[in-house]
């Protein structure tokens, strides 16, 4: 028997994915696109209403409070993503609440002058005016490293080896919002994990009128059917005598979000009063907007992957991370009780359903702000249980997660220096965080616990997320160690030639700004 050719058992690199249906610059027929971008939008729900749920009752706010914050961060969601699709990077990127924000936000709501307050609802307002005050400080962080083009000179340091672990960490390291939710309801979470492979992968030939209608609608498909099934289960009672945690996990009338509604409510800025500023609020928050900004680049990538365009060129990547302070800024003006990120589960979704049009994100950032205007149907949607969207969470995160390891194929992985980087990126970056976390869980407070409030959330929310940890070890030893030598191995050869917008036809192609604005506005 002849010995295998090189050709047949090994696979060459390849620049843009293949086998996507829709690319960047290409869009489906009408119709589709409006059905695929009602489907982002429903993707979107998850996080725009966990956060709020979360935060508002230790604000001390009503189910009321918290429907109107619900709206307010899907209308400033909506905004930050026509702005990121049209003038940021131009990738099919939805901007959504971030949970990075999480720390100094939570030192805001526990600040001994807030605490004092006595009324829950004045406790909330006054609380919400400190967030939004820390935000809007907090987003010249993104504003001046975006548009000043320091973020492109910094991205010089970066290569294909040092963003396989935070790209990877994306998704792979959002692990807490996957099945350990799907465990606090089982019996929705299972048929849903299931279902969604079944019909988005095994059935995914299944066409009607040549569109492959369960590849390309399994998300609508199954949520419909389980929130139905989810609401059969909650209608005949079967959650009468559980717990209250399986109660608001499992039950679809546990939201209070349709009752508490208005019909039609249009977010306006300054709708909760007048911010107030605080330096130390500021400082803290700023650590978060750092941790969005490193989050949201590894996003970026994965996201110009499942688009299938080339890799955003550095100042590109460098304007979008401008026009998202901008979208923090305006989260700030709203009051939408967080900071913005790139959504990651909607990147997952790209891939999921081989469409990566910029087109239809735009139209679900047109139903994002339709539907939180209109509040009692946006809150029918939003009431789907959170099992749910975990279950997807379960195989979109990890299509990201995937995505980033895809980049290895630029690096030559028989180097030992390779194998040492990328294999201390990534447990480092999965174990620092889990520490921090666990840490917090049993103290009630971060490991970082000087009198200088601040520095504690600077340093805890650092180290509490997986990318930023990833990119500071990775970008570390990729550049201090060997470097000179091993260009080729790090994937610097292939890199090199998307760093600027004119080194690729193709640039032009994906990133030229809309309505002939790179007359004012030249690519550096």
């Amino acid at each position: 028997m002849a010995a295998p050719k090189a050709e047949e058992i090994s696979h060459p690199p390849m620049e843009q994915l293949q086998g996507l249906e829709y690319c960047i610059d290409s869009n489906p027929s009408w119709g589709e696109a409006i059905a695929l971008g009602f489907q982002h939008y429903i993707l979107a729900l998850g996080t725009a209403v966990m956060i709020p749920t979360f935060l508002v009752p230790l604000m001390g706010g009503s189910d009321n409070d918290k429907v109107r914050v619900v709206q307010t961060l899907l209308f400033a969601g909506g905004i930050n993503t026509l702005l990121q699709t049209l003038f940021g990077t131009r990738l099919p990127t939805v901007i959504g609440g971030s949970w990075a924000f999480m720390v100094p936000i939570i030192s805001i709501i526990h600040d001994p002058s807030l605490q004092r307050i006595q009324d829950p609802h004045e406790r909330f307002l006054s609380t919400m005016r400190a967030i939004q005050g820390a935000l809007i400080v907090a987003s010249s962080v993104q504003i001046i490293l975006g548009f000043s083009q320091l973020w492109a000179i910094c991205s010089r340091f970066f290569s294909p080896l040092g963003m396989v672990p935070v790209i990877s960490l994306v998704g792979f390291g959002l692990v807490d919002r996957g099945f350990p939710v799907v465990g606090r309801c089982v019996e929705i979470g299972i048929p849903m994990f299931t279902l969604f492979i079944v019909f988005s992968q095994y059935l995914k030939h299944f066409q009607l009128r040549e569109v492959p209608v369960l590849e390309r609608f399994a998300l609508l498909i199954t949520v419909t059917v389980i929130w139905a099934y989810a609401h059969l289960l909650t209608a005949s009672g079967a959650y009468k005598h559980h717990p209250q945690l399986t109660q608001i996990n499992c039950r679809t009338d546990k939201a209070n979000l349709i009752s508490s509604a208005p019909w039609i409510k249009i977010p306006y800025p300054l709708q909760w009063g007048a911010p107030t500023f605080d330096a130390g609020h500021a400082f803290g928050m700023m650590s978060a907007v750092l941790v969005s900004l490193i989050e949201s680049t590894g996003a970026y990538k994965a996201a110009s992957r499942l688009a299938s365009a080339t890799p955003p060129p550095a100042h590109v990547l460098s304007r979008g991370i401008g026009w998202q302070g901008i979208g923090i800024l305006l989260d700030g003006l709203f009051g939408t009780s967080t900071g913005s990120t790139v959504s990651v589960e909607n990147i997952g979704l790209l891939g999921s359903t081989r469409v990566g049009s910029r087109r239809v994100v735009q139209i679900s950032a047109g139903f994002m702000i339709f539907f939180s205007i209109l509040g009692k149907f946006g809150a029918l949607f939003a009431s789907i249980p959170f099992t749910i969207f975990a279950a997807l969470y379960c195989i979109l995160f990890a299509l990201v997660g995937a995505v980033g390891l895809s980049f290895l194929q630029f690096t030559n992985m028989n180097s030992m220096r390779n194998i040492f980087i990328v294999g201390v990126s990534f447990y480092l970056g999965l174990s620092i965080p889990e520490y921090f976390r666990e840490y917090t869980t049993h103290a009630f407070r971060g490991p970082a616990h000087t009198k200088a409030g601040w520095f504690n959330d600077l340093l805890n929310t650092v180290f509490s997320s997986p990318p930023t940890v990833a990119l500071i070890i990775s970008v570390f030893l990729d550049n201090t160690l060997e470097y000179k030598d091993s260009a080729k191995d790090r994937g610097m050869p292939w890199w090199a030639k998307f760093r600027t917008f004119k080194d690729d036809s193709r640039n032009e192609e994906f990133y030229t700004l809309p309505f002939n604005l790179n007359r004012f506005f030249p690519p550096s």
